[in-house]
């Protein structure tokens, strides 16, 4: 038996052929509607995720998250957050990847790269929160971070909303200035503006920084639109955030996986009874969505597996029309199952 792998090359031609709005569009349609399902009672396993934290000269975590559909598969994203990739090797600081497991044999049936998987999905879990909670007149996008997270966050929300303008702040002022050139495919009018006038002048803002442990918040709570929508989804980490406490204590706020947002989202500075639903119980119920649009609304995005798995599905959907990527034996099965050393090669050999 064989594993499909999809890999760089692969992710390309299906870029170049279905395009990146294509993409991001069935991204969002299919995350919606599974989060629905999952909202309504859906039967589906996803422990928070877990892994080890980094320290010394090249900081950051690297995570394990699984997910389980019962009597069907496992999926499991190994992911790194290393927010000194970029400038030290040249690489994005989210790298992993992503697989596919068989849940009767255990086999690997798919195994795919995880970097434009998370980042496509973490804009399109951005796009289902706001289509839900912020005002369907939106035409201003604020961004708090300007990195790769940003880009999708940008084109995520632009194809849910007629958006004509965005304001970007970063700490890096070249990350900010050549903003507008990584976005141009939109054709929004980009203006780097300073975090306080990117909350008071947005409809929706995304924070998507690497701010380090305890050094939160990246923007500090002031005056905003009585509208406003925040999709938070830099704090990935405990201790973490990006958000001040009493603008999340001003706001309805919605998480994706509750446990981890207690844990190392915005929400693990509040109390309990101060975090409203799941994204996938309003995604069943947009009507309790909908009564929260003319107030301050957060969506607290921590990322969790069972958006990984949905977008596996995509990916596996579009490389099944496309004929992309390739078959490889990797795991060693025995022409006699009770016996490890019964190869071919071995047999011919000898």
């Amino acid at each position: 038996m064989e594993t499909w792998l999809l890999g760089q090359d692969d992710l390309g031609r299906i870029l170049q052929v279905i395009g990146r709005d294509e993409l991001m569009r069935r991204m969002i349609d299919r995350l919606g509607a599974e989060l629905a399902e999952l909202g309504r009672g859906g039967r589906a396993e996803t422990p928070a995720r877990s892994g080890f934290t980094r320290a010394g000269d090249a900081p950051g975590v690297i995570e394990l998250m699984p997910h389980r559909e019962a009597g069907s598969s496992v999926t499991v994203k190994t992911i790194s957050y290393s927010p000194r990739n970029p400038r030290s090797f040249g690489l994005p600081t989210i790298v992993g990847t992503i697989s596919r497991i068989d849940e009767a044999t255990g086999r690997l049936v798919a195994l795919a790269d995880g970097v434009l998987l998370t980042a496509v999905r973490t804009g399109a879990a951005s796009a289902v929160a706001s289509r839900l909670l912020a005002a369907p007149e939106s035409t201003r996008l604020g961004l708090i971070g300007a990195g790769a997270q940003a880009v999708t966050q940008a084109h995520a929300l632009s194809q849910v909303f007629a958006l004509d303008s965005v304001l970007v702040a970063d700490v890096d002022p070249a990350a900010a200035a050549g903003f507008a050139e990584r976005i141009d495919f939109l054709g929004l009018r980009v203006e780097v503006a300073q975090p306080r006038r990117v909350l008071a002048e947005s409809d929706i803002v995304c924070t998507a920084t690497s701010v380090p442990v305890g050094t939160g918040p990246v923007v500090e709570d002031g005056p905003h639109p009585g509208h406003l929508h925040v999709n938070s989804i830099g704090s990935d980490e405990v201790g973490k955030t990006e958000l001040p406490v009493t603008l999340l204590r001003r706001a309805f706020v919605c998480v994706d996986h509750r446990g981890q947002a207690e844990r190392e989202g915005e929400s693990q500075q509040l109390s309990p009874d101060e975090i409203g639903p799941t994204l996938g119980h309003l995604c069943a119920h947009p009507a309790e969505a909908a009564r929260h649009r003319s107030g301050l609304t957060v969506f607290d995005s921590t990322g969790f597996a069972f958006e990984d798995h949905v977008a596996l599905d995509v990916f596996l959907a579009v490389a099944e029309e496309l004929g992309l990527g390739t078959k490889l034996a990797i795991e060693h099965h025995p022409e006699n199952a009770l016996d490890p050393y019964s190869t071919r090669l071995l047999r011919t050999r000898s």
